[in-house]
C-alpha cells in the first residue's frame, strides 16, 4: 500500500482501485502536521505553566483549593477521552480546539513541578526527553520491524505502572519509587516508537473517498498520542534527574 491518504478519488483501471485525482498527503506530510500540532501543544503547556507559576492569583486559585486540582484532572481526562473516542464524529476544527484546550489545562497542573525541581533540572530533563523522544519516534517511523505486538504488552505494563504508583502513595517506599520511575521511562520510550509506527499505519491504511478532513483527524489524534508520550516521558526523566540531585 502506498504511503498516502487518498482524497477526491477517481477509479484507476490500471491500478484497479481508487486513486487521488487532486492531491495526496504522504506519511511525511501527515507526520509534519503531527509534529506541528504537538509542538504547538507543548508551547501552550509551557506558557500556561509559566504564567500560572508567575501569578499569585492563579496559584491561589489552583493550589489554594484542593477541589480545583480534581476539577482540572477530571476536565483533562474528559478532553482526552473526547478527542480519542470521538475523533471521527468531531470536526477537525473542534478536535483541534479540544486538543489545544487540553494542553493549556495540562500546563496549569504541571506548574507544580516548579515547586519540586529547580529550573535547571527542568530544562535538562526537557532536553533529555526531547532527544530520547526524537530518536524513538524516528525509529518507529523508519524501522521495518512490526511493533504492533508491543501495543498489548505496553498497555498491560502501563496499567501495572498505574496500580503500582497508587500502591506506593500509601506504602511510600523509596526503592519501589525508583523502580517505578525507571519502568515508566521504558514504557513511554516504547510507546513513542509504537505510536509513531501506528500513525504511519493509519496514514497508509486510510482510503478516504472525498473526505478532505481525514488527514487533519489523523494528524490531531497522532499529535495527542505523541504529546502524551512526551509529557509522561519528561515527567519520569525529571523524577530521575531530580532524585539524582537530592
Amino acid at each position: 500500500m502506498k504511503d498516502y491518504i487518498e482524497i477526491n478519488d477517481n477509479y484507476d483501471r490500471g491500478e484497479g482501485r481508487y486513486v487521488s485525482s487532486s492531491r495526496s498527503i504522504g506519511f511525511s506530510g501527515v507526520m509534519s502536521r503531527v509534529y506541528l500540532w504537538m509542538t504547538a501543544a507543548l508551547l501552550l503547556t509551557a506558557a500556561s505553566a509559566y504564567l500560572t507559576i508567575s501569578s499569585p492569583t492563579m496559584l491561589q486559585l489552583i493550589y489554594g483549593n484542593s477541589a480545583a486540582i480534581w476539577v482540572l484532572c477530571i476536565a483533562e481526562l474528559a478532553l482526552v477521552m473526547g478527542v480519542s473516542w470521538g475523533i471521527n464524529r468531531l470536526s477537525p476544527t473542534m478536535a483541534t480546539a479540544l486538543f489545544l484546550l487540553y494542553s493549556v489545562l495540562n500546563g496549569l497542573t504541571l506548574s507544580s513541578i516548579f515547586f519540586a525541581y529547580s529550573t535547571g533540572t527542568i530544562y535538562q530533563a526537557f532536553a533529555a526527553s526531547a532527544l530520547t523522544f526524537g530518536a524513538m519516534s524516528l525509529f518507529g517511523a523508519t524501522t521495518k520491524r512490526d511493533l504492533s505486538g508491543l501495543g498489548g504488552i505496553l498497555l498491560m505494563a502501563l496499567i501495572g505502572l498505574i496500580i503500582a504508583s497508587v500502591i506506593n502513595i500509601f506504602w511510600a517506599n523509596s526503592t519501589f519509587d525508583v523502580i517505578i520511575t525507571y519502568v515508566g521511562v521504558f514504557i513511554f520510550v516504547g510507546l513513542t516508537a509504537y505510536d509513531t509506527q501506528k500513525i504511519k499505519a493509519m496514514s497508509e491504511a486510510a482510503e478516504v473517498y472525498g473526505d478532505a478532513a481525514a488527514p487533519r483527524r489523523v494528524a490531531i489524534l497522532g499529535a495527542l498520542s505523541l504529546y502524551l508520550d512526551f509529557i509522561n516521558l519528561f515527567l519520569y526523566i525529571l523524577r530521575l534527574m531530580g532524585r539524582s540531585r537530592d
